[in-house]
Formats: C-alpha cells, sequence, structure tokens
C-alpha cells in the first residue's frame, strides 16, 4: 500500500510542475527537464493524443475489452511513452491500446514517461518500438520496415543493427508489399499467414495471386500446399506463349506507383480497379470503426 502511494506522489508531484506555464519545459536542457523526461508522470487523458505515426491499424474490439477489464481491476501497470507537443500538449510514441483503453473504463489520467522528440525521432521510436511487439500482423510489420527505410532514409542494412533483426528476415518482410492489397488484406484479417504470404509472392500476375489466394481460403491449404501449387503454376506458365491481351489490362505505371502512396499513407491495403487508361476506382478496406476514424482523418485532415 505505501509503494501505490509514492507512486502516485511521485506523478502528482511532476504533474503539477508541468502545469506550470512560467516553467514550461520545451527541451532537454529547459531548467526542470531532468525531473520530468525518462520519470513517470501522471497525466491527464484530455491533454493526449493519438501519434500519427502509428504503425498498428487494426485494433481488435474483444483484446482491447480484456485490456480494459485488467485496467479496472490492477490499474494500468505499464506506462506509456509520450511525447511533449507543447504546454499541457503531448502526443502518443507508444502504448495506443493502454491509451484507448483507459480511456474505455473511465480513467481521466494516465502513467506515462515523457521524451521531447522531433517529428523523425518521434516517428523511429514508434516504428522500432511497435515492431518488437508480437502482435503486429505481418503486414503492419513490412509497412513499419518500410517507412523506416524511405522516411528515416535507413538502408537494409542499417535497419537490421536499428531492429536487431536479420538482412534477410528484413526483406522476407518487404517482399509481402508485393502483394496485390487484397491479400495483404487477408494476411492482416488472419485469413492466412506469412509463409503463405512468401509463397505467394512468387507469383508475379496479380489476378493469379488472387485466385491462388482464394483457392487457399476456400481449401485451407497448407503453407506446404500452397508452395506446391506455386511451383505447378511456374511449370505450367513455362509450356504457355505470351500473352498478348495481358499488358492492355495491365494498370498505368502511374497508378500502381500511386496506390502504393495511398497504401503507404494510410497503412492499409488498397484496392483498385482499372477500366481503360484513364478510369477506374479505388477501395480502401477498414476492420473497426476505430480504423475508419484514423482513415478519415488521414484522408480529410480533420
Amino acid at each position: 500500500m505505501a509503494k501505490a502511494v509514492k507512486k502516485q506522489a511521485l506523478g502528482r508531484g511532476l504533474s503539477a510542475l508541468l502545469k506550470d506555464p512560467d516553467n514550461d519545459i520545451q527541451s532537454a536542457t529547459d531548467k526542470n527537464a531532468d525531473k520530468v523526461v525518462g520519470n513517470i508522470i501522471e497525466l491527464d487523458l484530455e491533454h493526449i493524443e493519438v501519434n500519427p505515426f502509428q504503425p498498428r491499424s487494426n485494433f481488435n474490439d474483444e483484446t482491447l475489452q480484456e485490456l480494459a477489464t485488467s485496467i479496472r481491476e490492477l490499474g494500468v501497470i505499464q506506462p506509456i511513452t509520450v511525447r511533449k507537443l507543447g504546454f499541457n500538449k503531448y502526443q502518443l510514441v507508444s502504448g495506443e491500446r493502454r491509451f484507448r483503453a483507459s480511456k474505455l473504463v473511465g480513467l481521466e489520467t494516465i502513467p506515462a514517461y515523457i521524451r521531447i522528440a522531433n517529428d523523425q525521432e518521434s516517428l523511429e521510436m514508434a516504428l522500432v518500438e511497435n515492431i518488437q511487439r508480437q502482435d503486429l500482423d505481418p503486414i503492419e510489420i513490412a509497412l513499419s520496415y518500410q517507412r523506416l527505410i524511405d522516411e528515416i532514409n535507413l538502408t537494409q542494412e542499417k535497419l537490421s543493427d536499428r531492429v536487431g533483426k536479420k538482412r534477410s528476415t528484413i526483406a522476407n518482410y518487404l517482399r509481402l508489399l508485393k502483394l496485390d492489397p487484397i491479400i495483404q488484406t487477408g494476411m492482416r484479417d488472419g485469413f492466412l499467414s506469412m509463409g503463405h504470404g512468401r509463397a505467394l509472392v512468387n507469383i508475379d500476375n496479380r489476378q493469379d495471386q488472387i485466385s491462388l489466394y482464394e483457392k487457399i481460403v476456400g481449401q485451407n491449404l497448407s503453407v506446404r500446399d500452397t508452395e506446391n501449387a506455386v511451383k505447378t503454376y511456374h511449370q505450367k506458365d513455362t509450356s504457355k506463349p505470351p500473352s498478348k491481351t495481358s499488358s492492355k489490362n495491365e494498370a498505368p505505371v502511374y497508378i500502381k506507383s500511386g496506390v502504393k502512396e495511398i497504401a503507404e499513407h494510410l497503412s492499409v491495403g488498397v484496392n483498385v480497379k482499372t477500366s481503360g487508361k484513364s478510369k477506374g476506382s479505388i477501395s480502401i478496406p477498414f476492420n473497426s470503426k476505430e480504423e475508419f476514424e484514423r482513415i478519415k482523418k488521414l484522408i480529410t485532415g480533420a
């Protein structure tokens, strides 16, 4: 009991320090910064905003409710991490599930570690920390790797050192982004494993990828069965003459690159259907109200 009181007193005392506008801490060199940065502080939930760099886009409602029940009974055991944006304003770096679950049970404050970081540092911290989690799906991990390469300008070799993974492992994840967006969504929804995806990515034609994907799901094919199906596909493909109409059905380069940018920006698989060189439609899947709201915010900026 005494231990809980001590922790609360520490958090509350530092919270009061942060609410003093005359001594607002904006950098690690400011007065009292050493008392705040790296310490556990009780922060008001209403003063924390979600992180737009969060690589996770799927939040399972059932597991979120389970976490909320645990928090209601035991409290928040592991503090979240935030970065300071301004006076009494913070942004999540990691711990969005704990943040969401705490709001579900009606908590007003949450224990948090405070960091002072710019956007690039915040992005890197969020991506690297989340990659280490065990419950990210393969596509979320692949997108996180790709963002670290594109936005932090890391090579695969440097990325390997940063996240503690073999370069070959990173390359295998990145190859999954070559799968059709429909298949990527299927992986995120748990209809097939990374092993299935690694086999499917060896088929270049998107429509043929989807056909085999539907067969995997419909017939509950194992990874080994899928690998054999891909091998059979290539054996048949080499015996066929080149298709004269395949190029007509293929999306123009500007659409392919554009869809990739949209998918990376929204962190979801995006499906495009074309009819002619400059006509078509785009569909964006979502799996929960929260994911829909996140996508809407990214699109509208509101």
